[in-house]
């Protein structure tokens, strides 16, 4: 059964969706239009490998039940209607088809997986027909020198294929495509990387180095990222061990003000960058982010606080202490994708 688990305040504030989706024409006939709008949030978790389906019209959400027991990375492609995740139990990608028929909650199948090549994943990204994971494994066994690898799978002929293997320099978490560069955020320190034109460029098995990489002052350890016309939001994991540090970084205009900082400088955060955190915030541990830009909500998966919870901000644009709009449990939650055909 589905479980009315989104509070109305976000429903309230996410007011257009609602009532654009509820409207009649002067006949009182349903515009089937409107009608199909979806505004959906996609969330995996590292309790149980399942997929939360939270439907952000209708104020419900349903459980995809897969055969993962942990999953982290998670990604849904409208054209194809399949959500694609990352199984850290079978160490593969997995694509479940036909996503929209499911109203309720249901047990799915994969209708594709990849071979079992990673090892840790973390995040994927998608570029056209080209899947990217993040896998923070330790490449070389030698926990001295930082390192990570991201796979670059291809989506074609009814198969996902792994064409080809990026070795970083630095251990890594969370990934986004932004147009055709890819950025990372570099863990276990407060920097952010980018990738130039990175899957055209990158086409063979070999180490690569970031083609920019960043400072951001004011966190403690990046982790999760998302971007949405022109505003982007980076995650403070402060201390791992913590489950109250925690924080995310609210950066608009960040393409010029990412231009602005040369290669090896920090981006400050005064006139940059809105931070939120504090006891109201239930941040600990915030692994993932997603950000609407039509309704100004940060989407946050925080692991840690209260076993785990999936939260979302309306109201973070003044930053500091700010409390959630929304606040639902979900255990050991990993990752989001925010999805509207609005």
């Amino acid at each position: 059964m589905k479980k009315n688990v989104i509070k109305l305040g976000l429903v309230l504030t996410l007011g257009s969706f609602v009532m654009t989706s509820c409207d009649k024409d002067d006949d009182d006939t349903v515009d089937t239009e409107q009608q199909d709008e979806q505004v959906q949030l996609f969330a995996s978790n590292n309790s149980d490998g399942n997929v939360t389906v939270y439907d952000m019209i209708s104020g419900e959400a349903s459980t995809l039940t897969t055969t993962s027991t942990a999953a982290e990375g998670i990604y849904y492609d409208e054209n194809t209607d399949e959500i694609i995740q990352a199984s850290r139990s079978s160490n593969q990608l997995n694509a479940f088809a036909n996503i929209s028929t499911f109203l309720v909650d249901a047990t799915v199948t994969a209708s594709i997986s990849s071979s079992s090549d990673l090892e840790s994943p973390r995040d994927i990204a998608v570029n056209d027909n080209y899947i990217i994971v993040a896998d923070n494994a330790d490449v070389d066994g030698n926990a001295d020198t930082p390192d990570g690898r991201l796979f670059i799978y291809t989506r074609s002929n009814g198969e996902i294929s792994l064409r080809n293997v990026i070795t970083t320099d630095f251990a890594l978490w969370g990934i986004e495509m932004v147009g055709d560069d890819l950025y990372a955020v570099v863990d276990k320190t407060n920097e952010l990387a980018v990738f130039t034109d990175f899957v055209a460029t990158n086409t063979a098995t070999t180490t690569v180095s970031a083609s920019k990489r960043i400072t951001i002052e004011g966190i403690v350890r990046t982790h999760g990222l998302a971007y949405d016309n022109g505003t982007m939001i980076l995650t403070d994991v402060g201390d791992a061990a913590s489950d109250s540090d925690g924080a995310f970084h609210i950066i608009s205009d960040f393409d010029s003000k990412f231009s602005a900082v040369a290669n090896g400088e920090t981006m400050v955060v005064a006139d940059n960058q809105i931070r939120v955190a504090g006891a109201s915030t239930f941040l600990g541990n915030p692994v993932s982010a997603e950000y609407d830009a039509d309704s100004e909500m940060v989407f946050i998966a925080e692991a840690a606080n209260g076993g785990g919870r999936i939260l979302a901000f309306s109201n973070a644009d003044a930053g500091g202490d700010v409390a959630p709009s929304v606040n639902n449990s979900l255990a050991s939650a990993s990752s989001l994708y925010f999805y509207s055909n609005k």
